[in-house]
């Protein structure tokens, strides 16, 4: 997170140029950084796909994605016509090792003081293509590559990438992207515990009773039944974006913002995770698909009906699991982490609940339950954080009410608020590594994930329906009620 020093040239290529990833976040994004005159006038953005595209086409291709991908408000037609003579288009099939000549071609044409090869491909890919590039010598101190998840299948398959990976390139030079990471809202999390005396005290077992990290999606699978029916939600969304946040949020304070002394607090966080047993998975996770209903007012199909999803398949499409952190400042406290498709609303939270008072001198409210303080942080589709307290009602009677200190970012800072590709790429070129993934925290965070998916794969039971539009399986409740807890919903 400490700013480093932005390259007077660098060559960002794209492997899998033509896919949906580049089209509709990467290319958006650095159209953005050059908008706001962070990349001045340095960068080549090679895009490589085996469609044969020419050069031309594939940038009317790339205006015609962006304009439906960026806020109208930001569009500037002269500003694109500059920008798009830096994207060129290269057919290049990336199994072919014969074909690697030619982008080594390329940049020679460029020479820049930092290439980034970002692998927007299948990870079955990663290790022909950083063998490939070796071969041109692509692979030196100047050369940067960047991992899209999923980062394997397993602990097994997740350590081969990383193996194949590390016979070219240093780990230095590896940049395992999570775009959680680059969101506004998750470097305030740092600043509201690191940069304020005020809640250091409090973040601690003491004073919490326990932590919710939610991710909801709105959306079924759409098409991506190919990949998501051999994933699920524990590999898509729990390994990697929902431990990462937890990892932000149980951290201890880093000697530095230097991007090592981030990450080693990030590691102890995952070695603490309290291991589980197959009784412990029985008891402390719920799985669910969902089945036909009504979301965003729209009759949608149940998981079983979507195109290309096997019949009786049970790969989950829910996962709320109950976990634990075996150090001195958070043992006893619960984090549940909750994620799952064809939910109510699309939402990022982080709620972090506190103990009410040991002593009630007031009236109990109107409705009969009191509400001890909570902050909330709002990953999206806004980010904002909010610190629900208790206030006296107007009035004769001594009677509470909860209220709200809202941080709206939007509202409250004028300057731009950078997407998260955004701020991840600019990073990558920099060479910053705080936001990004090291191998001992992916190795961790897969050998604590193994024992469910194992555990869930030996249950013939396989996972509990849920009705689309609703919040999941009714055990998720359950999970939270059994230790005197529910779900944090707004007031």
């Amino acid at each position: 997170m400490s700013e480093l020093p932005f390259p007077q040239s660098f060559n960002l290529v794209f492997f899998g140029g033509t896919g949906d990833l580049v089209m509709r976040k990467l290319l958006p994004a650095m159209y953005q950084s050059y908008k706001n005159g962070q990349l001045g006038d340095a960068g080549y953005f090679y895009c490589l796909g085996r469609r044969d595209y020419t050069v031309e086409d594939y940038r009317a291709i790339a205006e015609e994605k962006a304009r439906q991908f960026l806020p109208k408000a930001d569009w500037d037609d002269e500003i694109w016509a500059a920008f798009r003579r830096r994207v060129i288009y290269e057919r290049i099939d990336a199994e072919n090792p014969e074909e690697y000549a030619a982008l080594k071609a390329l940049l020679e044409r460029t020479p820049a003081e930092v290439n980034v090869f970002f692998l927007s491909v299948a990870p079955s890919l990663f290790s022909m293509i950083c063998e490939s590039l070796a071969r041109q010598k692509l692979n030196g101190p100047n050369s940067r590559v960047v991992l899209e998840k999923p980062l394997g299948h397993d602990l097994a398959s997740s350590n081969a990438i990383t193996v194949a990976v590390g016979r070219h390139y240093q780990e230095k030079q590896i940049y395992r992207i999570d775009h959680y990471l680059g969101k506004e809202s998750v470097q305030n999390l740092m600043a509201l515990r690191f940069g304020n005396a005020l809640f250091e005290p409090l973040w601690r077992r003491q004073w919490i009773t326990d932590v919710q990290i939610t991710i909801a999606e709105e959306v079924g699978i759409g098409s991506r039944a190919g990949f998501y029916d051999g994933t699920g939600a524990l590999r898509d969304m729990v390994q990697n974006h929902l431990l990462q946040l937890l990892c932000f949020v149980a951290m201890e304070p880093p000697s530095s913002l230097d991007s090592d002394a981030i990450r080693n607090e990030k590691l102890k966080v995952l070695e603490c995770l309290v291991p589980f047993t197959p009784e412990d998975v029985q008891v402390n996770t719920v799985r669910g698909q969902y089945r036909a209903g009504i979301c965003g007012g729209q009759a949608v199909p149940g998981y079983l009906e979507e195109s290309g999803v096997p019949a009786g398949s049970k790969t989950e499409t829910f996962v709320a699991i109950k976990a634990e952190i075996a150090n001195w400042r958070w043992a006893g406290v619960p984090f549940y982490l909750f994620t799952g498709k064809r939910l109510p609303t699309r939402l990022a939270d982080i709620v972090i609940h506190f103990h009410d008072v040991p002593h009630h001198i007031f009236p109990l409210p109107r409705n009969g339950s009191r509400a001890p303080a909570k902050l909330v942080i709002r990953l999206q589709p806004d980010e904002s954080i909010r610190l629900y307290l208790n206030a006296k009602r107007p009035g004769h009677s001594m009677e509470l009410r909860p209220v709200s200190l809202d941080l709206d970012f939007t509202s409250k800072f004028s300057e731009r608020r950078e997407e998260a590709y955004e701020r991840l790429l600019l990073d990558i070129i920099r060479g910053n590594q705080s936001l990004f993934v090291r191998q001992d925290e992916l190795e961790m965070a897969w050998r604590w994930v193994e024992p469910i998916l194992n555990t869930w794969a030996a249950d013939p039971r396989g996972p509990e329906a849920y009705k689309a539009g609703t919040w999941g399986p009714a055990a998720s409740a359950e999970l939270l009620s059994r230790s005197g807890h529910r779900w944090h919903e707004d007031d």
